[in-house]
């Protein structure tokens, strides 16, 4: 029996022992009193058995057949075990003409043990941790996506690196989105401000991992793994979110106390923000920072050898081929011959790509004298309007090339929030380009 039944068997007791009329059992019940007495009556005659409806436990008229059951779980074990119930469905609809609704093959799979309920999932368990020891030891770092300055500008990203011993934040910076330059960029001010922690403990972004499976090129370091590498930095990647919890937690602070103090000072833009952000920080770690365990900093000062601006460089090895260039980002740089450089063809070379687009390239650590020859270059207006004589064709062979697509790689870092500045170092052409 359901618990309908039970209600109804309770109340028909009732009116048995003459403590309900017929009338008032109706209105309990909220059926007619023609049904009340038709009830009462067969209650009468064959007990609790029959409250219970006789359509109770018999195979609907419309139900699919069981034949069909057996064919689908025997296509499901045999070629699709590990799909979904909406995948399947759709896979028999396809593969073998077979029409039956996503949740009938739920229904089935959940009878047959071959899929379980949400209920039914474990989920996994996340204990706590006890914070590390020593202020400097642990260094989370996450990129937080959000309405930072809700309708009154873009949509753009906080960088936010914390200490695990002390829940300080250790730095904070805007930016457009979470790219490689732009955490060269906080982590290199982290570094001059604090020192060097012993690791930085991140997420599985492609900015800290490489994620393609099957990589057989490169040293299976990203840019900035690499980078920390030569300053003695180890990096770890957690599997979790919650793994690196301190962090998580901080930006849906961050996203509530932040946003409001913005929103107070009428800020609306990146170089705003980023201007009140010291304050920011010194008042949350003054209100939210906790001393730790123990009192020895772990952070390592900078070594005379450690070149900042080299180290936070896009850097990618090239061979030399024979005429001595080399290509990187779709340009081609043309080594300039003489008597040590003529010896540099089929050897590797390291290409230096700075934040501001300039570029440098090195054997050994030696810089190589280059000059560039541009494939990608298109035709400049100004070179159209001042040779009249030409401006038929060049505007011809202009459209040609933009109908053939000649485009930068899309492996070429990403610079949008950096700013150009002027070096002795030639630019990048595709960096000038899209500027």
């Amino acid at each position: 029996m359901g618990q309908k039944q039970l209600d109804r068997l309770t109340i028909l007791e009732r009116v048995k022992d003459r403590r309900l009329t017929q009338s008032e059992a109706a209105r309990l019940l909220g059926i007619s009193d023609r049904q009340v007495r038709r009830l009462y009556s067969a209650y009468s005659d064959q007990g609790a058995q029959a409250l219970v409806s006789k359509h109770y436990g018999r195979t609907s008229n419309r139900a699919y057949p069981e034949a069909l059951r057996k064919r689908v779980l025997k296509l499901v074990k045999s070629q699709y075990h590990d799909f979904g119930p909406t995948l399947i469905c759709e896979k028999l609809q396809e593969a073998h003409g077979i029409q039956v609704s996503r949740e009938t093959i739920r229904k089935w799979l959940i009878a047959d043990g071959h899929w379980l309920t949400r209920k039914e999932r474990k989920k996994k368990v996340h204990q706590p941790r006890y914070r590390r020891e020593r202020y400097g030891e642990l260094i989370q770092i996450d990129g937080s996506d959000h309405h930072w300055f809700e309708d009154r500008g873009l949509r753009c990203t906080l960088l936010v690196y914390i200490d695990d011993a002390t829940g300080r934040l250790m730095e904070l910076r805007f930016c457009e989105s979470e790219t490689t330059f732009d955490y060269f960029l906080s982590t290199r001010r982290y570094l001059e401000k604090h020192g060097k922690p012993v690791a930085f403990y991140s997420d599985k972004h492609s900015v800290f991992r490489v994620n393609k499976q099957g990589a057989t090129t490169g040293n299976n370091m990203t840019q900035f793994s690499r980078a920390l590498n030569d300053l003695n930095i180890d990096i770890i990647c957690a599997n979790t979110s919650q793994a690196k919890g301190r962090v998580e937690r901080a930006n849906k602070t961050l996203q509530d106390r932040l946003v409001k103090e913005l929103r107070l000072r009428g800020i609306d833009g990146i170089d705003q923000a980023n201007q009140f952000l010291p304050e920011f920080l010194e008042a949350f770690n003054k209100r939210f920072g906790k001393e730790p365990y123990n009192l020895i900093n772990m952070h390592r000062p900078l070594l005379e050898h450690e070149d900042m601006e080299d180290v936070f460089t896009w850097q990618e090895p090239r061979t030399v081929s024979n005429s001595l260039t080399i290509q990187y980002d779709r340009v081609t740089y043309l080594i300039e011959p003489n008597d040590q450089t003529v010896e540099l063809k089929r050897k590797k070379v390291t290409v230096y790509d700075y934040p501001d687009g300039t570029v440098d390239i090195r054997y050994e650590g030696q810089s190589l004298p280059f000059s560039i020859f541009d494939k990608v270059r298109q035709v400049d207006q100004g070179a159209i309007v001042s040779n009249k004589r030409l401006g038929a064709v060049l505007s011809f062979i202009k459209e040609e090339q933009k109908e053939k697509g000649l485009k930068r790689s899309k492996k070429a870092p990403s610079r949008r929030a950096q700013q150009q500045s002027q070096r002795e170092r030639p630019s990048n052409p595709a960096v000038t380009q899209a500027k």
